[in-house]
């Protein structure tokens, strides 16, 4: 049996994927903590595996600390994606610290994407200080917003001032889930406007921790028109992708091998069949 693991060390969680013979076998989520690599080695402790390819934002930082492969986000959650759904052509992956939309070509590969990573805003973290703005768990604060049946407008996207901006309105007496709503709105706006720089067709996954906001999914569908298609666990899209990697390296090398192979037959033999 052979088994690949990939692992996604994000800003906010790590995600770990082991496929045996091409199908995933197990899945993990948890925070990373102020120690991520301690993290990682704790989803590891147990795992047996024939190759490991790390993804996220410390990749390389877990790469110095043992053999393995590194591959860049986009090229992790576009494989993943590929993956869970055959007919999937884009993703829009909202993470922690950052939005990407990856679109794929006609055989799954990677064609373009666009990326927002200059600031928090219109990411997980931004949601989850506007949370705390109103004195919310996230999970109460999508539901607020669920609630809603009016959007209070939110006119800055920082993080700083946008909680200077939603404490200034509860004190205006605006309902918390109201602005809840208009939160979620201005994030929505803002991936939307992200997503319209790339040429959209087919299906459209959402991955991420994002995903699992059913608020901004349902800001953003109402934005595009059409429904998103949102996998089991939009987590650890990119760490399947990653994982999946491992496979990809497998045969390149084995090609390299044959290629290399063929050539010592060419120049003992001086001709190839």
């Amino acid at each position: 049996m052979t088994v690949h693991a990939g692992i996604d060390i994000g800003s906010r969680t790590i995600k770990l994927v082991l496929l045996e013979d091409g199908r995933i076998s197990k899945t993990a989520v948890t925070d990373a903590t102020y120690d991520p690599i301690a993290v990682c080695r704790d989803l590891l402790a147990d795992v047996d595996c024939r190759a490991i390819t790390a993804t996220g934002y410390g990749r390389r930082l877990f790469s110095r600390g043992r053999s393995c492969n590194v591959v860049s986000e986009i090229k992790a959650v576009a494989q993943g994606a590929r993956f869970l759904s055959a007919g999937c052509r884009a993703v829009l992956d909202v993470g922690g610290q950052d939005t990407k939309v990856v679109t794929l070509d006609s055989r799954g590969k990677l064609d373009k994407f666009l990326m927002n990573d200059r600031c928090a805003a219109g990411t997980g973290r931004f949601l989850e200080v506007m949370a705390g703005a109103l004195s919310y768990t996230y999970e109460q604060f999508t539901a607020a917003a669920l609630s809603a049946t009016q959007a209070e407008k939110l006119n800055s996207m920082c993080a700083v001032f946008a909680e200077s901006e939603v404490i200034s309105l509860v004190a205006q007496g605006a309902s918390r889930e109201g602005i809840a709503l208009g939160i979620h709105e201005s994030v929505a706006t803002r991936t939307l406007s992200l997503m319209k720089g790339l040429t959209l067709s087919d299906t459209i996954m959402f991955a991420g921790g994002g995903a699992s906001n059913p608020c901004l999914r349902r800001q953003i569908e109402a934005g595009l028109g059409r429904e998103l298609y949102v996998p089991e666990n939009p987590r650890v899209v990119a760490a399947l992708g990653a994982a999946l990697c491992n496979g990809e390296k497998e045969k390149q090398n084995g090609r390299r091998q044959f290629d290399a192979a063929s050539d010592q037959i060419v120049r003992v033999g001086g001709w190839r069949a």
